[in-house]
């Protein structure tokens, strides 16, 4: 097992594998800019080191700065939570050629499932299909047409390298294609260094399912069943829940199985999301997400396994502490994004806390890294914590979701903890009747 674990992350997250990492018997260093350096995951560290300003390109994304980190405080593994340098290939590779173990699937599996193109085709050749588009890049405006052409409009014209709704485009007919096409490409380029897109049939109304997987790297994988993730604003998730409202347990094991399938085939090793877009019986793969992803802990609530634990034995070369057949559902959980932000506006509000109080009781857990006189940056994502309430079925686990928001104290900044409060209470969520689309439409509709 290993001695010493940096952790390459902030705030929640990085708290979260600490606590893992203590709970293991693991030190923890913890990697700061300038601007967090009295955050409370510096706090918790067994050791922690500054490795530059507040500008993330200069600090948590700086592949040299923690590279350095790694060196200085002789850490023998790297776990890289979710964003900043977690699906870079080429700070893999560089711990790997240092060698530092990467808490996480090989340099080559991240680039491969990193390029959705080449993700797409790996996915075809184990059997799980995706929606209809081309069969790879698309290198001009003509072409973009006549796929469009034969797949049928609506489409839509996606980033190959990118993410997090940037680099997207629809196009509802021919004469919305070329514009489109130009535009996809300029927005990928500028948010990625990469314009190189694709296009896919564009899905009405379907749900984003996500299915989690653990594979060991030796042949062997398992699925922990799937999320539904469809409740987003411009293609960010801001609630998630297991198991999905519209998966049975029949599809749940047809899905999960297929994916872990994969995953053992491949050589994976670590844990990882298979994503869908679901429509009318039919799961279709859009992407995998080779990393931990901000909603596992809705996963670990039902399925009762620590997933940090799982991916820190693996890269170890422990193996899974656990197997398929021993693996139930057990009641619902919901998470719910706590952002510092204003609503209905949604712009960011960063600032300093003066309260903070947490929810508590049975089935209530909340990730964060947040405190009384914290303050807030304005340098990086708005997330500030995640409320996660477990119950014993989807009803209950609502209501519960709706105290634990009433008990929730964040005084100083702004926040969009009223935002769950009135999905809570509306009808089509309560009968998990929503798909990607439903949330942008009801935020239009909706008087605040």
């Amino acid at each position: 097992m290993f001695s010493k674990i940096l952790v390459a992350n902030r705030g929640e997250i990085a708290l979260r594998i600490i606590r893992a990492c203590k709970e293991m018997g693991i030190g923890a260093v913890a990697v700061h800019s300038t601007a967090d350096a009295n955050a409370m995951h510096v706090r918790m560290a067994d050791e922690a080191i500054c490795i530059g300003p507040p500008p993330s390109a200069d600090s948590y994304l700086s592949q040299s700065a923690v590279m350095s980190a790694c060196i200085v405080t002789k850490s023998d593994a790297v776990h890289p939570g979710y964003g900043f340098l977690s699906e870079n290939p080429s700070f893999a590779q560089m711990l790997e050629d240092h060698g530092v173990n990467f808490i996480g699937p090989s340099a080559e599996h991240v680039r491969r499932m990193g390029d959705k193109i080449e993700a797409k085709r790996v996915m075809q050749s184990l059997n799980i299909a995706g929606v209809p588009g081309s069969d790879g890049p698309v290198e001009s405006s003509d072409d973009a047409q006549r796929i469009a052409n034969d797949i049928g409009f609506p489409v839509i014209i996606k980033a190959s390298g990118g993410g997090g709704g940037r680099g997207m485009r629809i196009a509802t007919g021919r004469d919305q294609v070329e514009g489109a096409f130009t535009e996809a490409r300029s927005e990928a380029l500028a948010a990625f260094g990469n314009d190189e897109v694709y296009i896919e049939k564009y899905l009405d109304r379907p749900r984003h399912i996500e299915v989690q997987v653990i594979g060991d790297g030796k042949g062997n994988g398992i699925h922990l069943g799937e999320r539904d993730c469809s409740l987003q604003r411009r293609h960010q998730k801001i609630l998630e829940e297991a198991p999905g409202p519209a998966i049975d347990p029949t599809l749940r094991a047809r899905i999960g199985i297929q994916c872990a399938e994969a995953v053992a085939k491949m050589g994976y090793a670590g844990a990882g999301t298979v994503e869908f877009l679901y429509a009318d019986g039919a799961f279709y793969f859009i992407e995998m997400n080779t990393r931990l992803q901000v909603e596992h802990p809705v996963t670990e609530a039902v399925y009762g396994v620590d997933i940090v634990r799982e991916q820190i034995r693996v890269a170890a070369g422990q193996g899974l502490s656990i197997q398929q057949d021993h693996l139930n559902t057990r009641g619902h959980a919901i998470e719910a994004r706590i952002n510092a932000e204003t609503v209905p506006e949604f712009r960011p509000s960063p600032g300093q806390v003066t309260t903070f109080h947490a929810p508590g009781g049975p089935g209530v857990r909340m990730d964060t890294a947040v405190y009384t006189g914290y303050e807030i940056p304005p340098w990086y994502d708005s997330l500030v914590g995640k409320v996660i309430v477990h119950s014993e079925d989807r009803a209950s686990a609502l209501a519960k979701l709706s105290q634990a928001l009433d008990e929730l104290i964040i005084d100083g900044i702004e926040h969009n903890a009223p935002l769950f409060q009135k999905l809570c209470a509306n009808k089509d969520i309560q009968d998990g009747n929503y798909h990607i689309h439903w949330l942008e439409s009801w935020l239009n509709e909706t008087s605040w």
